[in-house]
């Protein structure tokens, strides 16, 4: 049967490639592509970007800027949870980045998240994984990465605990418990001692995994500048290029998503999703 025009017309805004982009599985596709249209390409992935003129000169010199990206194992995925961060990941990769998604699943027990277990969560974790490989995340060429951040801290402990402690040396308690917002917490709460922990360790990360690019939600931003001026403190030049996007774009995403579903069952199609407004699970089957 075939599509009504705007149906098709929605299928094709969520594409994840654009047709005047060079082919993102050659390792090299980047080359293609002028410092300009690598630069607004990644640019336009947060709304947020610290700073611009430093993500141009990193990549004026670094044609393979390692970007971080990460998440804790916590629950299912939403559709735009999934969509997004595809779409995110695909134009940095585009664009020449390599991409090292962090599964925090030490930060999800130290955040209490599937009741703090680590077969849960590692369980969770894969099941995120295989939802990004199937909505079409490009992982050719080895350009994407997903590290176990409790595999990577033990196989290199004798380097990330000194720099972990090094960061909570250099901060007080006030500052750390500013940046309670990354876990989903306010500054308010009363905190575990493992969610104090919690930030000193993500800010390591950044500098763990030598990432150029921190591209997180704007929920993650105050940790973000904390790697800034950790920089500041040990005199470090080249900082963490922050991109936020916020949380919003998300939920108009889910909106989209909504009517579009609407559209297909009206056209007899089978869709299966979340409805935004009540977050209820719907089935909806051909009639």
């Amino acid at each position: 049967m075939e599509q009504p025009p705007a149906i098709t017309e929605a299928i094709e805004s969520l594409s994840l490639s654009h047709p005047e982009t060079a082919d993102s599985s050659n390792p090299n596709s980047n080359h293609h592509l002028s410092l300009e249209q690598r630069f607004q390409t990644i640019r336009n992935i947060g709304e947020e970007c610290i700073q611009e003129e430093e993500l141009r000169n990193l990549l004026a010199k670094k044609p393979y800027p390692i970007c971080y990206d990460g998440f804790e194992p916590s629950g299912r995925m939403h559709i735009a949870q999934g969509v997004m961060k595809t779409i995110n990941v695909n134009k940095l990769t585009s664009s020449g980045c390599r991409v090292k998604i962090w599964i925090a699943d030490w930060f999800a027990k130290l955040n209490n998240k599937m009741g703090g277990d680590l077969k849960k969560i590692e369980t969770v974790g894969r099941y995120l994984i295989e939802i990004w490989k199937a909505v079409g995340m490009d992982l050719e060429g080895g350009k994407v990465e997903f590290l176990w951040s409790s595999k990577e801290i033990n196989a290199r402990a004798d380097e990330y605990w000194p720099l972990v402690l090094d960061i909570a040396q250099k901060n007080n308690l006030k500052r750390i418990i500013r940046c309670s917002q990354i876990m989903g917490r306010s500054e308010t709460e009363e905190l575990t001692a493992a969610q104090i922990f919690y930030p000193c360790m993500q800010c390591a990360d950044i500098f763990f995994l030598k990432a150029d690019i921190c591209q997180l939600g704007m929920d993650q931003r105050k940790v973000n500048v904390l790697a800034r001026e950790y920089c500041d403190d040990i005199k470090r030049k080249n900082k963490p290029i922050i991109l936020s996007h916020r949380i919003f774009q998300i939920f108009l995403l889910l909106i989209f998503i909504e009517v579009l579903c609407l559209l297909l069952i009206d056209s007899g199609v089978i869709c299966r999703h979340v409805t935004w407004s009540t977050g209820r699970a719907r089935k909806d089957v051909k009639k």
